[in-house]
């Protein structure tokens, strides 16, 4: 029998039910060969029995309780540090359907592959048997999951990170649908002639494979115990499988943030954004606005499920209940709401260990420690030549804590979404802010998210670009285009009155001698109270290439220093640079062939046709406004 091959086995004479899930685990325990099964109920007493575990293994090194309540750190496997994206795979039954971007690898292959290194890799060890709930339990955008594992890391993390215990039990086992996930180390205590071997305290393989079946609603993963290699509600199930469920069933399942925005007046609007890696995704969730009056709550930082709701709008939620943030970067100056929310009951992956205690990453703080240990556990110090904390160290930590966390975060029934803002790290060419003139030209915004590269081959005035349509590329479940035109359906399914209206923003436009054009961070809030204006019929704009620009005077600046040269930079239109960034979105379509929906082609001819040499010249920048 082959890992993938969990017919329901005979359960005469044990102490197993006789559910679908209870027959699924069973049958799955017949092929990993666990020690024992442990079903978790997400209760206090069991999460500290397994911290406990943990600390004794040598997994969890507890840190000074008085600066991180209850909170430890973990060293993981330097081989083990982060997504493996070429071991990452969508498993659809034809290849055309996980399209060029994804690593595709027939369904049957798979699971002969996955039943080799399944079969007896839970040897010695517990299988944890974790159902969980994406959303808050029962609710009406929430999914159901369960995952097995053989990592109480694991186990600990989804119960930060997701609804563990009983109530998703509970709905399980009265015949709830659910996405199978199975995960393990892949690294048995005992071997195939019943030698038992000695644990280290971060157990992996060097045989990676993470797979996605969508049309059976599965994740296969094995010989990672990091982040969404082994988190499956993460990444795996919220982004990949659910982006296949929601296509399947009409609702949307993103790689977004999601806030709440409230003007002056006391009006609340809500706003999903979607951002590359690097592009200051967290520092917009967590954003501290500095223009007077408005305020920014933060409802989710990395992913979010929306759905039409009864009276036709499009409600959103954030499936997570947790934040697995990237430590580098998060710091005092930078984010403090994201700091702050770290006081306790925080998992720390990789970053490195201070003399008393204390934990310390690249720009937590501006002053360097004289000395550390670092992420792979040597002495460290500001001349070692090496980074102290992993790139990609990650704190793991309830969203609740989160000072800037909004009342209604996890209501079940989600929040009314109003805006969807579109953002890469551009140089150059993408303005600071540009409203989408229509539902197809806002799917067009989204669709042609890229990042600029910087590469001394590069002769282009556009730089490397980096395509990351949706924000999505290492995420969709399925064909990218196949996301776009189902982005195009949503639109007509939701119609004029339930669509939320899209916007393009870039706070990394640079001047001719390399420097950041837009201060960003807080000033941030500045852009979004132009958004909400126009949400609100109250600012005026006008045509450009890129899209609906802020009128002169429209954004509000008091306060700012920001010279003239600089504003009008940040508007700027070199249409060559834009004619050839036009042919290399064209090259990139060509990827996908003649599943790129005929509306993105004509968006993108509708743009060449704004930039040729006949077409109306460039309109002024937004000058400076005088008190509003």
């Amino acid at each position: 029998m082959t890992a993938l091959d969990v017919r329901p086995a005979d359960l005469s004479g044990d102490d197993f039910q006789t559910s679908d899930v209870h027959r699924w685990v069973h049958a799955v325990a017949e092929v990993v060969q666990p020690e024992r099964v442990v079903w978790c109920d997400g209760s206090a007493a069991q999460d500290a029995e397994l911290t406990a575990l943990l600390v004794e293994q040598g997994t969890f090194i507890p840190l000074d309780p008085v600066q991180h309540y209850h909170s430890h750190l973990v060293r993981s496997a330097p081989d083990d540090v982060a997504r493996v994206e070429d071991r990452t795979y969508i498993c659809s039954t034809r290849e055309d359907d996980a399209g060029p971007t994804n690593n595709w690898r027939e369904p049957g292959a798979m699971r002969a592959e996955l039943g080799r290194v399944f079969t007896g890799s839970m040897r010695g060890r517990t299988m944890y048997v974790v159902p969980f709930s994406m959303g808050p339990v029962g609710g009406p955008m929430s999914l159901l999951g369960v995952e097995i594992t053989d990592s109480p890391y694991v186990v600990v993390s989804m119960r930060v990170m997701t609804r563990i215990g009983s109530g998703p039990r509970a709905l399980l086992e009265a015949g709830r649908p659910w996405v199978k996930a199975v995960h393990s180390l892949g690294a048995p205590l005992v071997d195939d002639a019943g030698v038992r071997t000695a644990d280290v305290p971060w157990p992996s393989n060097p045989t990676k494979h993470i797979a996605h079946f969508p049309e059976t609603r599965e994740i296969w993963s094995f010989g990672s115990g990091y982040g969404g290699n082994a988190l499956l509600g993460k990444k795996a199930m919220a982004l990949r499988i659910a982006s296949a469920v929601a296509r399947d069933e009409g609702w949307l399942a993103e790689h977004m943030l999601l806030i709440k925005v409230t003007s002056p007046e006391g009006r609340a609007h809500h706003v999903a954004a979607a951002f590359p890696s690097a592009c200051g995704k967290t520092n917009l969730a967590m954003l501290r606005a500095t223009l007077p009056g408005w305020t920014v709550e933060t409802i989710g930082d990395d992913i979010v499920w929306m759905r039409q709701g009864p009276d036709g709008r499009l409600r959103a939620i954030n499936p997570e209940a947790g934040l697995f943030g990237v430590a580098p970067g998060t710091g005092w100056s930078t984010n403090p709401t994201a700091v702050e929310a770290l006081w306790g009951n925080t998992i720390y992956t990789n970053v490195a260990l201070t003399d008393d205690g204390d934990v310390w990453w690249e720009g937590k703080t501006d002053a360097v420690p004289e000395h550390l240990v670092d992420w792979r556990g040597q002495d460290w110090t500001p001349g070692s030549g090496t980074p102290a904390a992993h790139p990609n160290s990650r704190f793991t930590v309830p969203a609740r804590q989160v000072p800037s966390i909004s009342p209604d975060w996890d209501s079940p029934e989600g929040v009314v979404l109003d805006a969807v803002l579109f953002g890469g790290r551009r140089a150059s060419n993408v303005p600071l802010v540009a409203e989408a003139r229509s539902w197809e030209h806002g799917v067009f915004m989204g669709a042609t998210v890229s990042s600029e590269q910087t590469a001394a081959a590069a002769e282009s005035t556009v730089g490397v670009l980096r395509r990351d349509p949706f924000a999505m590329l290492p995420f969709c479940g399925y064909n990218t285009a196949d996301h776009w035109a189902h982005w195009l359906r949503m639109g007509q399914q939701l119609g004029e009155r339930g669509r939320p209206r899209v916007f393009a923003v870039n706070w990394f436009r640079k001047g001719a001698d390399g420097r950041y054009l837009w201060p960003g961070f807080g000033e941030n809030s500045r852009v979004l109270a132009w958004v909400v204006r126009r949400l609100e019929g109250r600012a005026g704009a006008q045509d450009a290439p890129a899209g609906l620009v802020p009128l002169p005077g429209e954004l509000e600046l008091d306060g700012l220093d920001l010279d003239e040269r600089a504003l009008a930079e940040l508007f700027a239109v070199d249409p060559a640079a834009w004619l050839q960034e036009a042919r290399a979105t064209e090259e990139f379509f060509d990827r996908f062939g003649d599943r790129v929906p005929r509306q993105l082609r004509e968006q993108l001819a509708d743009l060449r046709a704004r930039l040729a040499p006949a077409a109306p010249a460039a309109p002024a920048a937004p000058a400076r406004t005088a008190a509003a």
